[in-house]
C-alpha cells in the first residue's frame, strides 16, 4: 500500500488558498464540505476552470474534464486530490 504524497491538511489549505483567490468574497471558513462548491462560492464555469487550473499548478494533478463532477464538492475535490497529489 502506498503512501499518500501530500498530506489532508497541505491539500485542504491549497484548495482553500485557491479558491480564496478566484472567489476572494466567499466564506471559506463556513464553507459546507458536501455543499456544491461552485454554487457556495458563487463561481462560474469559467471561475473553476481557474481553480482546476491553479490546483495543478500547485499540486502536479492532471484532472480530465471527464473528473469534474468528482469536484463538485470541497470533500470531493480533497478526496480526489488526495488520491493523486504529489509533495
Amino acid at each position: 500500500m502506498t503512501q499518500p504524497l501530500a498530506t489532508a491538511e497541505d491539500v485542504r489549505r491549497i484548495v482553500l488558498e485557491a479558491l480564496g483567490d478566484i472567489a476572494p468574497d466567499a466564506d471559506l471558513a463556513h464553507l459546507d464540505p458536501k455543499a456544491d462548491l461552485r454554487e457556495a462560492t458563487d463561481i462560474d464555469s469559467m471561475d473553476f476552470l481557474n481553480l482546476v487550473s491553479a490546483l495543478h499548478r500547485r499540486l502536479g494533478v492532471v484532472v480530465p474534464e471527464a473528473d469534474y463532477p468528482q469536484l463538485a464538492t470541497l470533500a470531493g475535490m480533497e478526496a480526489y486530490l488526495m488520491a493523486r497529489a504529489r509533495p
